[in-house]
């Protein structure tokens, strides 16, 4: 990721914040706690509204900002005009009251009962911004913007509330409210690195890597667009549509998102905070999105203009089998729905479920999608892949596919693919193999692969523009994939070439004579080695 030179310090700091925001909850035995990162990520984000409301009151009342003093002028406000500001301050800032502030909480961390006192305001503030913050379950009901963080302490939960607000008072968002998405996603991105897992849920919470959300973002978008709607079924922590969203421009989009797990919405909750996204918050669900899809229109599955996925590719969903082969479901799931292994049920290729999904949920004749598999669903020869492949070549909503360097996600050692739909691509289709590309590198315990930003810009110029190169890419019609049994692999399409060597009658006669007279002496010692072979044989005895 590039980053500018200038934003080094800040990234710098805010790294250094969330370390010791983490050191604190260490020393309290929270240590690879399972509460720890609701910890983390809530004191982060109380920390960042509270520094955001300051830098738009701030504006919005300069006689402030020259104030030393500034929570205690702002406490002196008549409640009428205090209250005006919440419509002033646009949907994108939480509304906080003088005593939500981190100053004014600072100034009593002395007082009795101090942890609940900072509990209780973490309360308060969710409640004041529900309509806005909350994320929203399948069934309806909201899941607010903190919880009682103290309370995950088991003892000396004063002292803790103490620890946290030293760290929180030593750095200031506002100096860094008007960096942009390369800025915010590399500190989220550091700041949920050890939280990737969702140890014990249904499926893990998986973090795209940047190189692959790079590469799709910008095919999908090669040119400026407004007004659009972008999907992530299976969202994770966001970091596919955070990156879509930055490339269309987050005010020119509205983000839309389902995934099982609470921890995930949250984290998502957090990234669209941090690239202001605020206004798609509303549009962020917990629930599964395979039995129970949450976003509709007129009755019937919403869709979208752009769909980004990096889907689990195989987990056990036995459970939910009778629900999915429900009449209601047929349409959605036309391939149909995959096996449930005998011995390893959570190995049930619930990917192409995903699949299915999104090219159902695609806005007829003009959506777009992108799609992270497994590469052996590219060639696979007969079942649910192939039935899959045939619908969207056969519907001419193939752009292209990319096949991605081995390791490129540092936690599996699974070969990916990206399959790029478009609705509106009835000519040519791209396929990449970019398997060659990139350097391997060591990451933990494990091996990843790292690619440079040109090899990035070369896959996103090459599909954008279709060029035809040499053992890398190839462009192919619909009939060309027909006639290859729907095979989407750029090698099968790779010309084999012969190269041929002129030569004279005398030199080729020399050729000849060489050929017949080495041919001759192999010949002759082959019958040596017969009769050497015979003779060894007779002397063979018995004893």
């Amino acid at each position: 990721m590039t980053k500018d030179i200038n934003n080094q310090p800040f990234v710098t700091k805010t790294k250094t914040l969330i370390d010791e925001l983490k050191a604190v909850c260490a020393s309290y035995g929270l240590g690879n706690d399972g509460n720890e990162f609701k910890i983390i990520s809530q004191i982060f984000l109380f920390k960042f509204l509270n520094d955001k409301f300051a830098y738009e009151v701030k504006k919005l009342k300069p006689e402030l900002a020259k104030s030393d003093e500034w929570e205690a002028e702002l406490a002196k406000m008549k409640e009428s005009d205090y209250n005006m500001l919440q419509f002033q301050l646009g949907e994108a800032t939480a509304f906080l009251k003088p005593h939500h502030l981190i100053g004014y909480l600072f100034d009593r961390q002395n007082e009795p009962d101090f942890a609940k006192m900072v509990d209780d305001t973490l309360i308060d503030i969710a409640v004041l911004n529900n309509d806005l913050f909350a994320v929203k379950t399948e069934d309806g009901q909201k899941i607010k913007l903190f919880d009682r963080l103290t309370e995950y302490v088991s003892s000396k939960r004063d002292g803790f509330a103490v620890a946290l607000f030293n760290k929180l008072v030593i750095f200031n968002f506002e100096n860094i409210m008007g960096e942009g998405f390369d800025f915010f996603s590399t500190i989220f991105e550091y700041l949920i690195k050890d939280y990737n897992s969702d140890a014990g849920g249904k499926y893990a919470e998986y973090y795209t890597p940047h190189a692959v959300s790079k590469i799709i973002a910008n095919i999908l978008v090669p040119e400026p667009t407004s007004n659009v709607t972008i999907y992530d079924p299976s969202a994770g922590s966001g970091t596919l549509l955070m990156n879509l969203a930055h490339a269309i421009g987050p005010e020119k989009c509205t983000v839309y998102s389902q995934d099982i797990s609470q921890k995930s919405s949250n984290l998502l909750r957090l990234n669209l905070v941090l690239n202001n996204l605020v206004h798609s918050i509303e549009n962020v669900i917990q629930g599964n999105t395979m039995t129970d899809p949450y976003h509709k229109k007129d009755n019937k599955l919403r869709q979208f203009d752009y769909i980004v996925s990096n889907p689990p590719f195989k987990l056990d969903f036995s459970d939910d089998v009778d629900t999915l082969n429900k009449k209601e479901n047929k349409a959605r799931f036309f391939a149909g729905i995959p096996n449930v292994p005998k011995k390893s049920k959570d190995k049930m290729a619930i990917y192409t479920l995903f699949l299915q999904h999104i090219i159902y949920s695609l806005k007829e004749g003009s959506g777009k999608a992108a799609i992270v598999v497994p590469t052996g669903f590219i060639t696979a020869q007969s079942g649910i892949e192939k039935k899959i492949r045939q619908k969207i070549v056969d519907s001419k909503m193939l752009a292209g596919v990319v096949s991605m360097p081995s390791n490129i996600f540092a936690t599996t050692g699974t070969n990916v693919s990206i399959v790029f739909l478009d609705a509106a691509n009835k000519g040519e289709v791209v396929l990449i193999d970019a398997s060659n590309l990139g350097t391997t590198v060591k990451e933990d315990k494990n091996q990843k692969t790292l690619l440079s930003d040109t090899e990035e810009t070369q896959i996103i110029n090459t599909f954008t523009n279709k060029e035809v190169k040499d053992d890398f890419s190839v462009v192919v019609s619909y009939d060309d994939l027909i006639a290859k049994n729907y095979s989407l692999s750029a090698g099968q399409y790779f010309e084999v070439k012969i190269e041929y060597i002129d030569i004279t009658a005398e030199e080729f006669a020399t050729k000849m004579e060489n050929f017949e007279t080495n041919l001759e002496a192999l010949f002759g010692e082959s019958k040596t080695l017969e009769k050497e072979i015979q003779n060894n044989l007779k002397s063979l005895k018995y004893e």
